[in-house]
């Protein structure tokens, strides 16, 4: 049985805050049995850490109201009975409408969030009073079929250099399940086109480095067994999980910040819900100063147009995307490339 509420107290910055777990002996993830109170204490023990990963910025949260086997949805918009100390901002999506959307300030924000069933948190990589300009570049480095994390190891490591050399500093974590993900903080002065065509840039230079290793292809009977550098998540609206979220997936796996030292020697599979609040505890947070020193996008930008001048052209954007203008014909990713 789910049993009688809890109710929990969240230390904040604005003191303490009392929220109510409702059933909170409801499984959540089966295999380690991991339940709703469960997982709302561990947003508790790791709050400090994700809110400062994930705070300020609107976030969609996917739920899971019967558990991760279960039926899934995402919710953006504040829901009836949200209390007071979570706060939403106005957002403008590709379709051009704009909407509210929430933002988390606080621990007791993502453990009320928690108590509304949500798993995974899926924050914007920009802030919550400037949503249409990016201040994080993010690169989702993607295993194909027949690859795995071990394979997007190297890939991640020629990145940062490539980074580097473009003048920005790199921070990564795990995806949570089979990926990397590469982050760097930038100067919010460019909108969301220009920051995915510097991420575009990037990922064409990684690849020319590592022609068998690494594709920009976006369809994916052109992939083959290489790491997908998926540059459409870097698109308005578009998410990846935040630092510290747990992920769908049986056990309970947390997408992980990690130091750059640590890349070679871990595997996704150490980082969960039971694991990160020792982590944390022990180790301390890789990526505290992830914000203090932003970049600028220029040297990519240049990048950008230098491969425009070389025949490069716009890639293509999400089919649920209005069409851009130089980009190639459309069809599913899923289906083969037709011209």
């Amino acid at each position: 049985m789910a049993g009688d509420a809890v109710v929990l107290t969240v230390p904040g910055p604005h003191g303490e805050r009392e929220v109510r777990i409702s059933s909170p002996g409801r499984v959540i993830f089966p295999e380690p049995g991991i339940t709703k109170l469960d997982l709302a204490k561990y947003l508790v023990d790791v709050g400090e850490a994700f809110v400062r990963a994930n705070g300020d910025r609107p976030v969609s949260l996917q739920r899971f109201p019967e558990g991760i086997d279960g039926e899934q949805f995402f919710s953006k918009n504040p829901p009836r009975g949200t209390p007071d100390y979570v706060r939403a901002v106005p957002v403008v999506y590709p379709s051009a409408r704009s909407h509210p959307q929430l933002v988390i300030d606080e621990p007791a924000a993502a453990v009320w969030a928690a108590q509304m069933n949500t798993v995974v948190f899926h924050p914007w990589p920009s802030r919550a009073e400037d949503s249409d300009n990016p201040d994080q570049l993010r690169i989702d480095l993607d295993p194909q079929p027949g690859t795995g994390f071990a394979d997007a190891v190297p890939a991640a490591i020629e990145l940062r250099k490539v980074l580097e050399e473009a003048g920005l500093t790199a921070f990564i974590k795990t995806s949570g399940n089979r990926g990397l993900h590469v982050f760097a903080p930038i100067v919010p002065e460019r909108e969301f086109l220009d920051v995915r065509h510097a991420v575009i840039a990037a990922a064409r230079e990684l690849e020319r480095r590592m022609p068998d290793r690494v594709t920009t292809a976006w369809w994916k009977e052109e992939r083959g067994e290489r790491i997908f550098v998926d540059f459409n998540q870097a698109n308005r609206d578009r998410t990846m999980a935040g630092a510290y979220s747990p992920r769908a997936l049986a056990h309970a796996s947390v997408s992980a910040p990690i130091t750059w030292d640590e890349l070679e020697h871990v595997s996704p599979e150490q980082f969960t819900v039971l694991t990160m609040p020792e982590r944390l505890r022990t180790v301390g947070d890789p990526w505290e100063t992830l914000g203090e020193n932003p970049g600028r996008i220029d040297e990519l930008l240049g990048w950008w147009e230098r491969d425009l001048s070389n025949g490069l052209g716009e890639l293509p954007f999400p089919p649920d995307y209005p069409k851009m203008p130089g980009e190639p014909p459309r069809v599913q990713p899923s289906r083969a490339k037709k011209a």
